[in-house]
């Protein structure tokens, strides 16, 4: 059964409606009586006359108040929102390992994660993202599934298993698309991601929402939209060109540049005509390329095979610069650029490459 609590629930105020229940019932309540015969199974074929006279306690009210929010058991819902308590605050990363590839302290040592209740942001040199998850504390070691409202993932999942200890937290996710890891290790070709994290505040922390969820309706022109089958294109000379691993020069997302010291995290990586850009560990960019070198300059299309853009397709340039290579990236459902600028709210991505040495 799905789970059915509030973003930040109390456990006392569980209590009192597993009180004011019991309450309910033995004063004759009939919607009191139904609420058990629908919730509690030793109620389930009992007449409401029936379930008014068999004397049921509070911990069968408790039972009811549980199974009514989706759990089989007082005890598994009271551990949860203790749980989320638990979890509750701000927390620093104390080592971050991505596919069995450490990063650097130094990529992730202005990253926050911040928790209540049910909500999460996480706020990092590359990009903010907003969400929901939800914990299982039925299984050993917990799950978390990570729902991604707003940021690069908007719209993508994650699921995971955790474990908790006073001010230190260990997650172990696979990546978007990727599946749940069970074990906290990250290796090679697996998707994983470990996080060790050490809680500096306690405190409930300010303005986490869970993010906004895209209005289904919108102003913008639609998306570009095509057959996968029109990106299984034949291989150019400017295609294996484009072949290879990447280091960025700079990039440049909605006017914003990014900090000089974060591009040495970055990648490019091309095979075929399929590209993935990564920023410490974490996939950015997944798509298919369809090139017109007809066009000046060069047009680029991208069809999206994750994130938030995932089945869509963006528009783009590129242009050659000595050994060096220059994209600017609209947003999907947005016209394709007609120069290199990127201007704030244009929503465009502005970025530069050369080729590993």
């Amino acid at each position: 059964m799905p789970k059915s609590l509030p973003a930040r629930p109390n456990l006392e105020h569980l209590r009192k409606q597993a009180k004011t229940l019991l309450a309910a019932l033995h004063a004759g309540d009939a919607k009191a009586a139904r609420t058990f015969i629908d919730h509690l199974p030793a109620a389930r074929r009992m007449s409401p006359s029936r379930v008014r006279a068999a004397g049921f306690r509070l911990a069968d009210a408790q039972s009811v108040i549980a199974r009514k929010s989706g759990f089989a058991r007082w005890p598994l819902l009271s551990r949860h929102v203790e749980q989320l308590r638990l979890l509750e605050g701000e927390w620093r990363f104390a080592s971050l390992q991505v596919d069995g590839t450490s990063v650097p302290d130094a990529m992730f040592a202005q990253s926050r994660l911040l928790l209540d209740g049910d909500r999460f942001r996480m706020e990092s040199a590359e990009a903010n993202y907003d969400g929901v998850f939800t914990i299982d504390v039925a299984f050993d070691p917990m799950r978390i599934d990570i729902e991604f409202v707003e940021g690069p993932d908007a719209g993508n999942w994650s699921y995971g298993i955790f474990e908790s200890d006073g001010d230190e937290l260990t997650l172990c996710l696979g990546v978007v698309g990727a599946s749940r890891p069970t074990a906290f290790a990250s290796r090679p070709g697996t998707g994983h991601a470990l996080e060790r994290l050490r809680r500096v505040s306690a405190a409930r922390p300010a303005g986490v929402s869970g993010g906004t969820r895209a209005a289904k309706a919108s102003s913008s022109p639609p998306a570009e939209t095509v057959e996968a089958a029109a990106f299984d294109v034949e291989m150019t000379p400017m295609l294996r060109r484009l072949e290879g691993e990447w280091v960025p020069v700079q990039l440049n997302r909605d006017g914003e540049e990014m900090p000089a010291q974060w591009l040495a995290f970055g990648s490019r990586t091309s095979a075929g005509n399929e590209v993935k850009v990564s920023f410490g560990g974490q996939v950015m960019v997944h798509a298919k390329v369809r090139l017109d070198e007809r066009a000046a300059p060069i047009a680029v299309d991208y069809l999206n095979l994750g994130g938030a853009g995932k089945g869509r397709v963006s528009l783009g340039i590129l242009e050659w610069i000595g050994d060096e290579v220059r994209f600017l990236m609209a947003s999907p459902g947005q016209p394709r650029p007609s120069d290199f600028s990127a201007a704030p709210g244009k929503g465009r991505t502005l970025s530069r490459w050369r080729k590993r040495g």
